[in-house]
């Protein structure tokens, strides 16, 4: 089932720097690049460098006027002329967001590293391509969030779509993708499938079952949110009881996966009980669709991931191994054991979990 397969990386990919304090360290991708060669996985696919987005690409989804902001924003000399509020409105008002000399190059790398991906893919030069540095799914047409300035998930989707695709996307991180969804929200010819930690506890507050597109897109959003404590077990039945059955009813010609491994219970920004356990079946089963649907399209990126050496480069490395079909490389990484919660907690957990999906399932038209 497997064919050529595209890697996306360069060290460059390291200015894409927050700041030193901020939970999201690309550090974390390149340890990932080190355990993915240090495997033997490396041997298994095609290293091809990233590039910066250019402008056009940035504006498919993004306002000219807030790429324009970022740009003068990076600039030290220019900076100190924008208004305050424009600053504010525009979402660089936090240090979930903070202002540096390379936030438009750093961000417009992480972007181009998947559109890279993205056009590997389209053009037949891979069937699968893995940018783990992309994910960056919070930003919004004209304004910055939850750690993203540019939404490169929504940037390759857009122009997956001008390339007359049918794009399914599908992101599986501890956080609602909101920005991606909000993006397609009334287009029809976009599928969001959104599986997250709860907006009632967790950033950014939304993604809920009765959230499902507008107008053209009604129906075209699915959202799966999972109360915290919730574990590997319950967390794979959501996966396993909507994503196939979500993808197979839209029909795709193209996956895109966010594959943000911040559903760890290790992971510092949220509250679920998962391990690494789960990523040899969301790769098994998105390498599976991919071929079912979509010929073998399929362009995955990384995402949320704050356990930044205990956990992002041995789950992603898990996952790799399953895009390229050689999971006996990467075995002896995995978690050992699922990590359950007491009693009390487990049967909230599934309580909650089948209310979500006979929700889903109600709005949707869809027996789960």
């Amino acid at each position: 089932m497997s064919g050529p397969v595209t890697l996306v990386y360069g060290d460059e990919l390291m200015k894409h720097h927050l700041s030193d304090q901020h939970p999201l360290q690309p550090i974390r991708v390149k340890l990932t690049m080190e355990l993915i060669t240090s495997t033997g996985l490396i041997e298994h696919c095609h290293l091809v460098p990233p590039r910066a987005a250019t402008i056009e690409e940035l504006e498919l989804v993004h306002s000219p006027e807030y790429v324009d902001l970022v740009r003068t924003l990076s600039d030290p000399a220019l900076r100190k002329r924008v208004p305050r509020q424009r600053v504010i409105d525009a979402g660089f008002d936090s240090a979930d967001n903070p202002i540096s000399n390379h936030l438009h190059d750093g961000t417009a790398l992480v972007a181009g590293a998947t559109m890279v991906a993205a056009q590997a893919v389209e053009s037949g030069a891979a069937l699968h391509a893995f940018s783990p540095a992309g994910g960056l799914h919070h930003a919004h047409r004209a304004r910055a969030s939850g750690f993203c300035t540019y939404d490169d998930p929504a940037i390759a989707c857009r122009w997956l779509k001008n390339q007359g695709h049918r794009v399914a996307y599908i992101d599986v991180d501890v956080h609602h993708g909101d920005g991606v969804e909000e993006i397609f929200y009334s287009e029809p010819d976009v599928l969001t499938i959104s599986l997250h930690e709860s907006g009632r506890f967790l950033f950014p507050g939304t993604g809920f079952p009765e959230d499902t597109g507008s107008g053209a897109g009604r129906g075209s959003a699915v959202n799966l949110p999972y109360v915290p404590f919730t574990w590997d077990e319950p967390w794979l039945e959501g996966f396993n009881r909507v994503v196939p059955p979500v993808l197979r009813k839209f029909r795709p010609t193209v996956l895109v996966t966010q594959d943000g491994c911040d559903t760890h219970h290790l992971d510092p920004l949220a509250h679920l009980a998962g391990t690494t356990r789960i990523w040899p079946h969301v790769g098994r089963v998105f390498h599976e669709l991919a071929h079912e649907l979509c010929d073998g399209r399929w362009v995955a990126l990384g995402g949320g991931g704050y356990a930044v050496r205990e956990v992002v480069p041995r789950a992603w490395t898990i996952f790799f191994a399953e895009i390229v079909e050689r999971p006996d490389l990467a075995a002896d990484l995995n978690d050992r054991e699922s990590v359950m919660p007491g009693p009390e907690a487990q049967e909230r957990v599934w309580a909650a979990l089948h209310r979500d999906i006979a929700s889903l399932g109600e709005v949707h038209g869809m027996n789960f």
